[in-house]
């Protein structure tokens, strides 16, 4: 007798990619193969980067063409320098942007804010208000200019605002450019604004980010003063945030009901190739996406934001764009707009962009790592080391803060960087661990190292590096190597934090920086001032003991080596460094008393506000992961279990048929499917137990709810290597990563 073996049918044969069958999987491939992946060509390419940068921004330029001198020096003196705002000038300026943004075809305003939700709100007011014969007059005045009235109870308050409690302002953000977004339709004038409650406390991402920059240049400033710099130019923290992201063809995206809602994969098997080659990283980029990239960056240069770096990233349909450093007020509202260009244009091209931090399980995530740093417009940047730093002790003693401030804070740093997205991340091998360590590069740590015996005399030199090609030119070698597997490295001349989610607004963890950085210049200031008590010269002294007792009490923060390896996480533990490795353990951080204490003392976040903020975290997580174990089960009982039953019934059928008519049919994929088809059942309703009531509470989500979705996944990935590829009816990982 003749035996007949079981395959998938069908699976990844040329016929399943022509679109004839009426599946929306297949239907999916199908449009997006026949993507039109021309483009027209676009109004930056005809003109000079320079004509075209900040052409739709109230800008410094713009404002000293239309403002009175005495209007605009009064308002570069609160930009530039920090100080109070005269609020004599907001009629004035409130005139002259209007007729800016009329010019410019808008017809409405909006004062935008950045609520708890990470995003950005707005509401549109129009220019145009009756008159008394019929017609219509254009009005803005100084008080709309600096206030706004939207609702403070119906964003994420944490307790704050209650239901019936609705008022909240809007404050225009004078450090902020206003500028104008276009739709086909007509133009609108943004506003960037703080949000705060009626009863004045911050309700939002910006707030706070103000404060603490306020902080942090009370405290350098008596850091430059004890070293000769009696200057008032304000000294801001600054950013250059990478924005790590995925682009995925509209037509798997609408077809995985997981994506559309949950902006990440709950289900997948792993795709015959990945990024085992690397030969997605820095490679060229498809023409698709690159005329997409060209459209983003003309709309962000008119929109002032100085965008400088592309690139494929690792992972397969997984790009990057990163500006050059701006304050860090600016760099936040920015990076937002740099989010909100990046999905607006996608589409145009067909695509969506995910900002999740781990849309696809088994490939690298999205980061967003902040690169920070601080300086003034007379001072530079104070941490850069030149090329003796163990000569350059005002570097010294901001760099050693830095370290202790991650030393005494890490598990705030770990908190502020906490969600369900980022804990898929953090800890893979595409992501620093949970652990908080700072990396220095080997001239820096050998300086620190000198410093930590007894005093530095000397800098492991850059060096130039030769590659033994006569025609290639020598390189300038850097005094030390990178790490990518450090959360917190220094790379040059700034900190870069690496632990930041792709989806994350850089607000918090920009509050956390400045904040905990402005305690430990507050901590050498007061040392240095006691110490040297008016006398210059014991300054070089002081400052070698302080330095000393700093990388004593500090230095097990420092970590030069590979934080991805099992060695490093025991030795971490030896070293007493904390691996909060969920959000679970992370987000009480922020409700310890040193931390409680730390915000209050620099005015930062009241005690009320930052529990508002533990509350509002703890929510969003627990909500992130209903919504997920609701999907999971959706999905799993209407799309994936029917598939598998289909194919089990075909598969059973094909036995009976075969076995009439004499031949002998072997039934190990049938028993198999039926086996997984058990298992998927057995895992639905565990997961449907496990969330009845544990979406609540967030250890119980991350120690139950969890879990269960996973065995859910685990199940469907695997009857995914053996439904028939016809019957299979979400995209997958090989179609939506490599269909561009």
């Amino acid at each position: 007798m003749s035996t007949v073996n079981s395959t998938k049918s069908g699976a990844n044969s040329s016929s399943s990619y022509t679109g004839g069958t009426s599946s929306p999987r297949q239907s999916a491939i199908a449009a997006a193969l026949g993507f039109n992946q021309s483009a027209p060509p676009i109004e930056f390419m005809t003109k000079t980067p320079e004509t075209v940068f900040g052409e739709n921004t109230f800008s410094k330029s713009v404002m000293k063409k239309r403002l009175p001198k005495a209007i605009y020096k009064s308002l570069m003196q609160t930009i530039e320098a920090g100080e109070k705002l005269d609020p004599t000038v907001a009629d004035v300026v409130a005139s002259a942007m209007k007729d800016w943004a009329i010019e410019k075809g808008a017809t409405h305003y909006t004062h935008v804010f950045y609520p708890l939700t990470g995003g950005t709100a707005e509401k549109h007011d129009s220019f145009m208000a009756p008159t008394g014969d019929g017609g219509t007059l254009a009005e803005f005045s100084g008080k709309e200019l600096c206030q706004g009235e939207p609702d403070g109870s119906s964003f994420p308050t944490g307790g704050i605002r209650q239901t019936h409690e609705a008022r909240g302002y809007t404050i225009w953000d004078v450090t902020s450019p206003s500028y104008i977004l276009e739709n086909p339709n007509g133009t609108t004038l943004c506003i960037p604004t703080a949000f705060v409650s009626w009863t004045g406390e911050a309700l939002d991402k910006k707030t706070p980010v103000l404060r603490s920059m306020k902080a942090l240049d009370a405290q350098a400033h008596r850091i430059t003063k004890l070293f000769g710099h009696d200057t008032k130019a304000f000294v801001a923290s600054t950013a250059g945030p990478e924005q790590e992201y995925f682009l995925v063809d509209k037509n798997f995206y609408y077809a995985r009901p997981d994506l559309l809602t949950a902006g990440r994969t709950l289900f997948g098997a792993a795709a015959p190739k990945g990024q085992e080659f690397d030969d997605h990283y820095f490679g060229a980029i498809p023409d698709r996406v690159l005329s997409f990239m060209f459209e983003v960056e003309r709309e962000l240069f008119r929109l002032g934001v100085p965008i400088k770096t592309r690139h494929n990233e690792v992972a397969p349909g997984q790009y990057e764009v990163a500006p050059i450093f701006e304050t860090a007020n600016v760099a936040t509202d920015h990076q937002q707009l740099i989010m909100l260009v990046l999905k607006k244009v996608a589409k145009k091209y067909g695509m969506e962009c995910l900002t999740h931090e781990k849309p696809f399980a088994g490939l690298n995530g999205s980061g967003k790592h902040v690169n920070w740093s601080l300086g003034s417009s007379e001072l530079g940047n104070l941490l850069d080391p030149g090329d003796t730093p163990h000569e350059n002790a005002q570097f010294l003693v901001f760099c050693a803060a830095v370290i202790r401030a991650v030393y005494k804070h890490q598990g705030l740093l770990r908190a502020v960087v906490a969600s369900a997205g980022n804990d898929h991340r953090l800890g893979a091998n595409e992501a620093p661990p949970a652990i908080l360590s700072v990396f220095l590069g080997s001239q820096l740590a050998d300086v620190f190292e000198q410093i930590k015996t007894g005093g530095a005399s000397s800098s492991m030199p850059r060096g130039t590096l030769e590659v033994g090609v006569d025609t290639l030119p020598p390189l300038a070698k850097d005094a030390g190597d990178r790490n990518r597997t450090s959360p917190f490295a220094f790379t040059g001349n700034r900190f870069e934090f690496r632990a930041v989610g792709s989806n994350f607004s850089i607000a918090g963890p920009l509050v956390a920086m400045n904040t905990i950085v402005a305690e430990s210049l507050d901590y050498c200031a007061t040392k240095l001032e006691a110490a040297v008590a008016g006398d210059a010269s014991k300054l070089h002294g002081s400052v070698q003991k302080l330095l000393t007792e700093i990388i004593n009490e500090c230095g097990s923060i420092i970590f030069n080596g590979n934080g991805y390896s099992e060695e490093w996480h025991a030795e971490a533990a030896t070293r007493g460094l904390l691996n909060n490795k969920t959000t679970p353990e992370a987000l009480p951080a922020l409700m310890a008393p040193e931390v409680k204490e730390l915000f209050s003392k620099y005015q930062v976040l009241s005690e009320r506000e930052l529990e508002s903020r533990y509350e509002t975290y703890v929510e969003q997580y627990c909500m992130t992961v209903r919504v997920e174990a609701n999907l999971t089960k959706k999905i799993a009982r209407t799309m994936i279990f029917p598939a598998a039953i289909r194919y089990q019934r075909e598969l059973a059928a094909t036995c009976t048929n075969l076995q009439a008519l004499g031949y002998e049919f072997d039934t190990k994929t049938l028993d198999k499917v039926t086996g997984l088809v058990k298992e998927l059942q057995d895992s639905i309703t565990d997961l449907a137990e496990a969330s009845a009531d544990g979406c609540e509470e967030m250890v119980k989500c991350c120690e139950v709810v969890l879990p269960a979705m996973l065995r859910v996944r685990e199940a469907s990935d695997k009857l995914e290597a053996i439904v028939a590829d016809d019957l299979w009816p979400l995209p997958t990982y090989q179609e939506m990563l490599f269909i561009k």
